[in-house]
Formats: C-alpha cells, sequence, structure tokens
C-alpha cells in the first residue's frame, strides 16, 4: 500500500461528514487523487446494504447490524479502497471499522475483539492509517442532528457507550488515532485536522 487513508469517526453528530469533505477538497485543490468514501455505503452493494442499517423504519438484530457492516466494509475494501491505496491515491473516508468496534463492539456489548475479527478477513490490511475521533458529548451530539437514521435515533445512553468505546480505541492506538474536541466551531476543528494531517504527510502541490 502507497495511498494513505484518512478515517473520520465519533458518535452522531461530531461533523464528520463536514469534515471529511473539506479535507479531500483541500487535497484536491492541490491536484492530489482522491478517493471519497462512506461507511456503510460507496458501492453498489455497500448502498443497499447501507439503506437496510439506517432505515428508520427497520429493525435488525445486533449481530445482523455487525455482520452487515462488515459485508459492505468488504466490498467497499475489495472494490475501491484496496486499489486507490496501490495506486498511491489518498483515501478519505466517512467512518471506518472503527466505527463497528465502538458501536457494535462496545455500544451494543457484542465485545470489541469480537466484531474485530468478522471484519479482519473481509480487510486484510486495508485499514486507516490514521484517524480522527472528532469527541463529544453525547447529548450536544444528538441536539445537533437534523434527521437522524435508525442508529443515530438510539438515545444518551447508547451514544455515551459508543463514545467509551471510542475513547477506549484512541486510548489503544495512540499512534492512528488523533482526538480532536468537537465542541469548537468548525474552523477551529478543521485547523487541528489539517495540521496533523501535514505534520504526518506534508502536502505538496502536484499541479
Amino acid at each position: 500500500m502507497t495511498g494513505h487513508y484518512i478515517a473520520f469517526e465519533g458518535i452522531e453528530g461530531t461533523g464528520k461528514s463536514t469534515i471529511a469533505a473539506r479535507l479531500a477538497t483541500h487535497l484536491e485543490q492541490r491536484g492530489i487523487s482522491v478517493l471519497r468514501v462512506r461507511e456503510p455505503g460507496g458501492t453498489v452493494t455497500g448502498e443497499r446494504i447501507r439503506h437496510v442499517l439506517l432505515d428508520p423504519e427497520g429493525s435488525v438484530a445486533p449481530w445482523s447490524e455487525a455482520l452487515l457492516f462488515a459485508a459492505a466494509r468488504a466490498q467497499l475494501a475489495n472494490e475501491l479502497v484496496g486499489p486507490a491505496l496501490r495506486r498511491g491515491d489518498w483515501v478519505v473516508s466517512d467512518r471506518s471499522v472503527y466505527s463497528s468496534l465502538a458501536y457494535q463492539g462496545g455500544g451494543r456489548g457484542l465485545g470489541v475483539s469480537q466484531v474485530r475479527s468478522v471484519n479482519e478477513p473481509g480487510l486484510g490490511k486495508v485499514w486507516p492509517q490514521l484517524v480522527f475521533l472528532l469527541r463529544l458529548d453525547a447529548a450536544t451530539g444528538l441536539s445537533r442532528q437534523e434527521d437522524p437514521d435508525r442508529i443515530g435515533a438510539e438515545g444518551v445512553e447508547f451514544q455515551t457507550a459508543v463514545g467509551d468505546a471510542f475513547d477506549e480505541l484512541a486510548v489503544e492506538d495512540p499512534d492512528r488515532f488523533v482526538v480532536i474536541d468537537a465542541a469548537n466551531d468548525l474552523d477551529t476543528v478543521w485547523q487541528s485536522v489539517l495540521s496533523h494531517v501535514e505534520g504526518r504527510w506534508p502536502i505538496s502541490s502536484t499541479m
């Protein structure tokens, strides 16, 4: 793998999608080839699974949820992310495997190691190299949502458990995770993200 794989993580309402899009645009404006992806989704198969998983009127058992996320993610890694990294492209992702570890492993109580074990075969070495954990308390995150999906509609207790699981993942893997206070305004969060990216992989324009 010669490319760079960056993922944005956190509970609902932290601004992940906005900051991920801003980073991808920033890189593209400098002539860098960027693959933008979101999880679940990104492929035809993944988008169909996304509808099942996030439909507010749907009902999905915890292990069914974990396995569907893993299936969508394996398809994305095989079809898009792995090839992009082998080409030397940058990948900017709104969520990644770490969401499953936190949401299903921690929030649903399935166990982080158990959820990791069902994702590893489908991903191989295609794991994010840099993960930005946008940290926010659950009540604030939920209050920021305008149209919550099935998982986003879960209450404060569930989101708090997910946040705690994310915190534990960051502590266990400090070389991969960068924790940023998402209670700050978006511009402050963005500047922190950009500083960390450029500190790790200096960005030079290819235009």
